[in-house]
């Protein structure tokens, strides 16, 4: 899932986004908590909330997307300004994977720059939207903590938004990206700043007073009202994140914390201008394995 940034080209896709009808159970408001989730209820709620809501998260930001740019978060880094994978004429002939691709538009960029992608995701209907946009790079539905590849089967891995703020065992996907990894291969991925669990997810002056305690991991949980997890998001402080990159054997190269540009209006849960300037959305980790 990568979040909004710069718009960007409109869509060119021919078909239009059909959304598929809702039942009346589904359509129930979930519940708001903050409760432990594991990783097996973690992964059944998050396939079938992102299979469930991938027309409707298309359609919303589709056009912000593009079809075919890289975007590291809500602020509009952009790789093609960031080159966190390395300078763009380099991608050429890179074995590329993308955890939580969404509809691909990340790997798309990757491969008109030559690159050799493969778009992952853990929601089937995330991946209808990449084949209805299109490409030639393959498009595999599997779960990031066990990757269906061989080992050292690819040059880099990144992941905007995807996989990570949604796993409830970060290390084993990270060691997971290890294999599958080359040695001195590379990992980028972008997540919300931890900081921002503190605040309200709002962007207005209201999301501006510290609400909780940042040390405070328990998940964040909506469930049905028998009590079942439809949405899971998991905290880590920006200290957990480094301890778990270490734990799984990375190299932690940078720690990118994009600042808000002038040219960005727009707002997007709780990102906006007026929060931006004030307190970092995103922190993006790059790492590398021996």
């Amino acid at each position: 899932m990568t979040p909004p940034g710069r718009a960007g080209r409109k869509s060119t896709t021919r078909e239009p986004i059909i959304q598929e009808p809702v039942s009346s159970e589904s359509a129930a408001e979930p519940e708001a908590t903050r409760r432990e989730a594991g990783t097996a209820e973690s992964s059944r709620a998050n396939r079938g909330w992102w299979d469930r809501n991938a027309d409707e998260y298309q359609i919303e930001h589709g056009t912000f997307l593009g079809d075919d740019r890289f975007v590291w978060g809500p602020e509009g880094l952009d790789e093609v300004e960031a080159e966190l994978l390395g300078p763009a004429e380099e991608l050429k002939g890179r074995d590329v994977l993308e955890i939580g691709a969404g509809a691909a538009q990340c790997a798309r960029w990757l491969a008109a720059q030559g690159a050799r992608p493969v778009a992952l995701d853990l929601s089937h209907r995330q991946l209808q939207h990449a084949l209805r946009i299109g490409g030639t790079f393959p498009l595999v539905c599997a779960d990031a903590g066990a990757l269906p590849f061989a080992d050292a089967s690819f040059d880099l891995a990144c992941s905007a938004y995807g996989a990570m703020p949604f796993v409830a065992d970060p290390v084993q996907v990270l060691r997971e990206v290890r294999r599958v990894l080359r040695p001195g291969g590379r990992f980028v991925f972008s997540v919300t700043h931890p900081i921002r669990w503190a605040f309200p997810d709002e962007p207005g002056p209201e999301g501006l007073s510290v609400a909780s305690s940042y040390f405070d991991r328990t998940p964040y949980v909506e469930q049905d009202e028998d009590g079942r997890a439809v949405y899971v998001e998991h905290h880590r402080t920006l200290g957990d994140r480094v301890r778990d990159i270490v734990a799984a054997g990375f190299h932690l190269v940078d720690l990118v914390e994009p600042e808000w540009p002038a040219w960005n209006s727009s707002e997007w849960g709780g990102w906006s201008p007026l929060r931006g300037n004030l307190i970092p959305g995103t922190a993006i980790f790059v790492c590398e394995r021996d």
